[in-house]
Parts: structure tokens; C-alpha cells; sequence
């Protein structure tokens, strides 16, 4: 007899999933390895950004009182007493319409508070003319107008991107704590499945889903290990579990989740003793996605099509593993768009349309059922339609949630 499936909403699946997350372990890293790794610090500012009184351009710092009266009619001359460069710092104190030839970056003068760009000048030999009156501190970048000696920069549970890695190396963290990365199994069923490499034959496809997954993860800079998928033999793959599960953090494992004669992921998880969170999710594609938590780690039982895999990676694997870092963000990001043609299709379930998203207006990716491959291909975005509408028609506003990002949002808002 088939097992009776009691569906159950996406958001609440997501939220079984996160609740057995396991926080791991820190590592120190060296700054230059930290690229897309999540923060496990908070870091204070050491020093004032700026650290000083600075020039943004190359031209000359004056005295901003020393420029009244100045117009087209009345130009004001300045006498040139020294010339720095970045790096450096200059000696004299300005008098009275004296200035200092000055490079971007440069600490101001003593005396000076405002800086004039060179096309804003005529110069001749060791003097130039201005024709226009300068504020004080115009075209001056201030001590610490970017971020305060002791102000908070960044917060553990960051996602560490290029911005963050120039802010670490400002306050000099040649080394930086981060979460361990999880390691993660993968393992891809199905006795219809060869190799990519071996040529097609009757009854056969070519394993799609193990690549992408593997494609997926290292798009989020995790480190994965490829088990040998393997035909529909229950003891054999009972092994294959048992292995992936002493050897790694999380297991992913595509096919064998449905309902039928030759799927036999649900008895090697009663075999575990695992607790099943979920065996279905009202949701299309990717309804018969199965977790279960067994010996304190994620069994993700992912669909065995193509587009319910990718979409079940998207919508649960990625939080489960973002959040095992410490991670704030973990969802993935979401924003509103215009439809750019119809989609008729009724929606029993809450459906996850591959789409392409331009910022404006989402257009489904093409032909969209769960065995598609060539949608995930061209898409970048889903679609999110809500179950129980009966369709949508081009130029309404629908929801769309935002693949391959580098970062996500920190709640799930669907």
C-alpha cells in the first residue's frame, strides 16, 4: 500500500529544516582566502576613516578666508610654497594667500581647509589664480567622516564580499575567524541514469542533477563529494547513505523520494531511525522533496527532475547550509516584478516558475514543467505564484525571488 503524504506549506518546511541546524565550528583564515566565506567576529573601527583631514583630488590646499572677493572680474592670486604627494606630509603651515600643490589623498597643510582643483585654476610658474570663493572644508574629505574610531563596521554572521574584505584590511585583519564550511554528500539515484560521458540508449537519460547540485554548491563555495550514483539496489544504497553520513555534515540525495515501487529513500530513512521533517510540500515543482534528520544531520531527498531539484536545493539546502555558518542572510532575495506574458496554468500548490528577470519584468524561461532542463539554463530568477490562483495574465505584479546572488535576506517573506 502507498504511503498517504500529508503536504505541507514551504514556508513551514523551511522552517523544520532550519530548527535542526547545527551550528559549526570557527577556523582562522588569512584575509586574502575570505571571499565568500560568513564572519564569525565583529569588528570595531580602530582608527578614524579618513585617519586624517585629506585631499579627494589632485590640486592645491588653501585657505578658505583668503578666496572672498574672488570672481571672474577679480581673480585672487596664491603663491605656491611646497608640493605633496600621497603618503607624505607637508612641513608648512600656510600664511596668508599661500598654497601647497597637493596630490589625491594627501593630508591637508596646517593652516589649510579647502582644496581647489587644478581646472579650476590658471597657473603661471610658481603662482595661480582663482575666480571664485571657496568654503571652508569644500572639496576636503574629513577625518573620520566615513566611519568613527570604536563605531561597529561589520557584524558576525556576514557574508564576506569584496567591500568587506577592503573594510578588513583598513583595520588591519591579516587574519580572519569564519565558520567551517559544511561538507556535503551527494548522492544521485536511479537506474535509468548514465554517465554524462557514455552515450545515450534506450530507457536511459544522462545524469543531470548530480552536476547541477555540485554546480549549485560551488556557486556558495561549498566543498562536496560526488558518490557514485548508483541502479536501485536498497542494500547497496543503504551503504552509500551510511558512508556519506559518517563522512560528511549534510547528504543530498535526488530520486527515490516519490512513491513509487523502485523508490526506496523512505525505508533506508526508517532504516536510520531518522526523523522524517517532511515527505511533501505543497509546492510545484518538487512536491515529493522529502528532509529528515538522522544521527544530527540533514538528509535532504531531493526530486529526481531536473527543475524540482534545482528549486528544492534553492529553497532548502541553501538556508540549511548558509545558517550552519552562522550566516544572517540566508534566503534568498526577493522582490516584485511585472509579468511579461500570461501563465494560465492553475496553481494548487504554490508554484516556482524558472523565469528571466530583468528588473523590471519577469518572463517565465520557457517550457516549465518538473523534467525541465533548458529553463533552469536561461533563468535567473522564480517566479512565485501563491496556490489556489487560477493563473496570471501578462502585466500583473507577481513575486519573484532572485538566483545566484551572492548574498540573500534575512527572512523569508513568502
Amino acid at each position: 500500500m502507498l504511503e498517504k503524504r500529508q503536504p505541507i506549506l514551504v514556508g513551514q518546511a523551511v522552517k523544520r529544516v532550519l530548527d535542526r541546524v547545527t551550528l559549526l565550528t570557527t577556523e582562522t583564515i588569512p584575509l586574502e582566502e575570505s571571499y565568500g566565506r560568513i564572519l564569525r567576529q565583529n569588528i570595531v573601527a580602530t582608527h578614524f576613516v579618513p585617519p586624517f583631514d585629506r585631499s579627494p583630488y589632485d590640486g592645491f590646499a588653501i585657505r578658505s578666508e583668503d578666496t572672498k572677493g574672488a570672481s571672474g572680474n577679480h581673480r585672487v592670486l596664491f603663491k605656491l610654497v611646497d608640493h605633496i604627494g600621497a603618503g607624505t606630509v607637508s612641513a608648512k603651515v600656510l600664511g596668508r594667500h599661500e598654497a601647497v600643490r597637493i596630490m589625491t589623498g594627501a593630508p591637508l597643510p596646517e593652516g589649510a581647509d579647502a582644496v581647489v582643483m587644478f581646472e579650476q585654476t590658471v597657473e603661471d610658474d610658481d603662482t595661480f589664480t582663482i575666480r571664485k570663493p571657496f568654503d571652508r572644508y569644500e572639496n576636503v574629505s574629513l577625518q573620520g567622516e566615513d566611519v568613527k574610531e570604536g563605531e561597529p563596521v561589520l557584524e558576525t554572521g556576514t557574508f564576506i564580499n569584496p567591500g568587506t574584505v577592503a573594510l578588513l584590511a583598513t583595520f588591519g585583519h591579516a587574519t580572519v575567524k569564519v565558520a567551517k564550511l559544511p561538507s556535503v554528500g551527494i548522492l544521485v539515484t536511479g537506474s535509468e541514469l548514465i554517465d554524462v560521458s557514455e552515450p545515450l540508449a534506450p530507457g536511459k537519460i544522462r545524469n543531470s542533477n548530480g552536476p547541477m547540485i555540485a554546480a549549485q554548491l560551488k556557486r556558495m563555495g561549498v566543498p562536496y563529494h560526488m558518490y557514485r550514483f548508483t541502479v536501485d539496489d536498497l542494500e547497496r544504497n543503504k551503504q552509500e547513505v551510511r558512508q556519506a553520513l559518517d563522512e560528511h555534515d549534510v547528504l543530498i540525495t535526488t530520486g527515490g523520494v516519490s512513491v513509487g515501487d523502485f523508490d526506496f529513500m523512505p525505508a533506508i530513512y526508517k532504516e536510520l531511525e531518522a526523523e522524517v521533517l517532511f515527505n511533501k510540500v505543497a509546492m510545484r515543482p518538487g512536491s515529493v522533496t522529502t528532509v529528515a534528520y538522522a544521527k544530527g544531520k540533514l538528509l535532504f531527498g531531493l526530486s529526481g527532475n531536473p527543475s524540482a531539484c534545482f528549486t528544492g536545493f534553492e529553497l532548502f539546502v541553501r538556508p540549511a547550509l548558509r545558517k550552519m555558518q552562522g550566516a544572517r542572510m540566508l534566503y534568498l532575495p526577493h522582490t516584485k516584478a511585472v509579468l511579461g506574458e500570461d501563465f494560465s496554468k492553475a496553481n494548487p500548490f504554490t508554484r516556482f516558475i524558472r523565469a528571466s528577470y530583468n528588473g523590471h519584468t519577469v518572463t517565465p524561461a520557457g517550457f516549465n514543467k518538473s523534467n525541465a532542463v533548458a529553463a533552469i539554463a536561461r533563468g535567473n530568477a522564480l517566479i512565485v505564484l501563491p496556490g489556489g490562483s487560477r493563473g496570471y495574465a501578462e502585466g500583473m505584479e507577481v513575486d519573484v525571488l532572485i538566483l545566484g546572488q551572492e548574498d540573500g535576506v534575512a527572512e523569508w517573506t513568502l
